[in-house]
């Protein structure tokens, strides 16, 4: 029995959506759980071979709508996430890097130009993007980023530095964000251009099969069509996290569903004190409780996504509720899951160890699990405890 048949969640998805889902699904274990074991051993992925196949799936900026994109709803979006992260969440995060940060900001605060240069080959997968808020110095705090931009005559000049950026080192735009006199600013800056250079970040022990680079910006001079006119003070970038953040509430649940697929399938066929050690006890408890909260977990991204296609967007608190109780329930499970497989859990030739790997960046990135706590309990007292 796969672990969301326990509830027949799949009556509560459109036709559309489950076909959404089974192409998704095609393209993870067609194109990447083959190779993906070594990639991660490997810590190299090609993004680019991806990012193509990916595109012509319409996969890229998918719940986005114009210049190529493929304007899905909010649900379709994130069961794709789902099935993307099944396979592994570095794969996901390159997905959501490229749609939900680098070209949702386009989207959302670029101007025209920007929009008509960049988009269509960034939804087509021919053209990669990537988005530098984080510093090495300025994480859960951007608005005391240190990266800073002024004016020289008509033109800006970048300086700075950005850390933990995927897709940085096989980027073709980056979307940085920069401190200026009037506030936060953003800027679509060509990787091409003198002074920006990206290095790749080695010795990951998570998120591996997935290109991390340290951004540098020495004096990048940039024209002032570079930057993004719509986009004024911190709620520019802090819109985008909270895109990309609706797709980890369901790539999450993705990473959870294969570890236990995989502990139930090892559950009934590993024999121990001649029987499957799925018929014991401690085992089925195990079993009983991941596979609860994994019905939970989905089917909370399933009311935000619902709520998002009804309204439009969902609001901040929401999307931190999803991240929090998503992320932390996934990596509880496949931290089970490896208890049940015993000493296979840390095999490479099993998904499990991987996933929870994975998972351990998941629960940082986007925001933190504290960071997500403050929000929801700012929400419910009125009080900013951030300070």
């Amino acid at each position: 029995m796969a672990p969301l048949d326990l509830l027949d969640v799949d009556t509560l998805l459109s036709d559309e959506e489950r076909d959404i889902r089974a192409l998704c699904r095609r393209v993870a274990d067609d194109r990447v759980r083959p190779h993906v074991a070594g990639w991660y051993e490997d810590g190299s992925v090609p993004v680019r071979e991806l990012a193509l196949e990916f595109g012509k799936l319409g996969l890229l900026g998918m719940h986005l709508t114009g210049y190529g994109c493929a304007g899905a709803s909010a649900v379709s979006y994130g069961l794709a996430c789902m099935e993307l992260e099944a396979a592994d969440s570095g794969v996901r995060s390159l997905v959501s890097v490229q749609g939900s940060l680098a070209m949702y900001a386009i989207w959302k605060w670029g101007s025209e130009e920007q929009k008509q240069r960049w988009l269509p080959g960034m939804a087509a997968g021919e053209l990669i993007g990537c988005f530098g808020l984080t510093e090495p110095d300025h994480g859960s705090d951007p608005a005391n980023m240190a990266t800073r931009a002024r004016r020289d005559g008509d033109d800006w000049i970048l300086d700075g530095g950005k850390m933990w950026i995927t897709n940085a080192p096989v980027a073709d735009v980056a979307v940085i964000w920069a401190r200026a006199e009037e506030g936060v600013v953003g800027f679509a800056v060509p990787a091409d251009t003198p002074g920006f250079a990206a290095r790749e970040i080695k010795h990951k022990m998570s998120l591996r099969a997935s290109s991390t680079g340290e951004i540098t910006l020495d004096g990048v001079r940039l024209p002032q069509s570079a930057r993004l006119p719509e986009a004024r003070g911190l709620k520019a970038p802090l819109s985008c996290l909270t895109e990309a953040r609706f797709g980890i509430i369901w790539g999450a649940m993705g990473a959870a569903r294969d570890c236990l697929s995989v502990a139930l399938d090892y559950a009934t066929t590993r024999e121990q004190f001649g029987r499957p050690i799925g018929g014991f006890q401690l085992t089925q408890a195990k079993l009983a409780d991941m596979a609860l909260e994994l019905q939970k977990g989905f089917l909370l991204a399933l009311h935000l996504g619902r709520l998002r296609d009804s309204a439009g967007a969902l609001r901040p608190e929401q999307v931190s509720v999803g991240k929090l109780n998503n992320v932390r329930e996934a990596i509880a499970i496949a931290r089970t899951c490896r208890t049940i497989l015993g000493g296979n859990g840390i095999s490479g030739e099993y998904p499990v160890m991987r996933h929870a790997n994975n998972l351990e960046s998941v629960l940082t990135y986007e925001g933190t699990s504290e960071i997500h706590q403050l929000v929801i309990g700012q929400k419910l007292t009125g009080l900013n405890a951030f300070a």
